[in-house]
């Protein structure tokens, strides 16, 4: 989890990645950013020694932290328009905001371009069922959908499907307890 100690961290960082798409939207480079800002985001998350260096404003030259997220991303080369936004960032002291600019320009960037994020929870693989609800949400709200898709043999069978705070639970383990929970009470009225 992300922390801050500044008020304005959350409209700072809004207007930062705010500026960063619509720069990129300019540009038309905005899938590429977009994909190594993910790519950025989630090692951040993963790799607490690089968030330390990173967001440590002492010790470790801009230069160094910058070379680092450009390393971050393994063979591919980082986009001009992400290495040009990381320098100003850094030149405006805002490297301990990053977590929080990458987090916005994430958000962002799904809401312009109608992604939604979606968890799937099934008894066993089925990628299959993951193109069919996509092609469901994509045919009926024009979204696209982004699975994290969770395998969880406790579930018995059928799915769990979560987006946008609804959920549709259709596993065989919540059918069982639905009947189980019947017959108990059918059962309290007998006796």
């Amino acid at each position: 989890m992300i922390r801050s100690n500044g008020m304005n961290t959350g409209m700072v960082s809004s207007r930062y990645a705010a500026a960063l798409y619509k720069y990129v939207t300019y540009t038309g480079n905005g899938e590429k950013v977009y994909r190594q800002v993910l790519a950025l985001n989630e090692n951040l998350s993963a790799l607490p020694q690089l968030r330390n260096i990173i967001d440590n404003p002492m010790n470790v030259p801009d230069a160094r932290k910058l070379d680092l997220l450009v390393s971050a991303l393994g063979k591919e080369k980082m986009a001009d328009e992400l290495l040009r936004f990381l320098r100003l960032v850094m030149k405006k002291k805002r490297t301990r905001l990053l977590r929080f600019i990458f987090y916005s320009f994430i958000r962002q960037y799904r809401e312009a371009n109608k992604i939604k994020t979606s968890r799937l929870i099934t008894a066993t693989p089925a990628p299959e069922l993951e193109k069919r609800i996509s092609g469901i949400v994509k045919e009926r709200k024009g979204d696209t959908v982004l699975f994290e898709h969770r395998v969880d043999p406790e579930i018995i069978g059928g799915f769990i499907f979560d987006i946008d705070g609804l959920r549709l639970d259709a596993s065989v383990a919540t059918q069982l307890k639905s009947v189980r929970r019947q017959f108990i009470e059918k059962n309290r009225r007998i006796v």
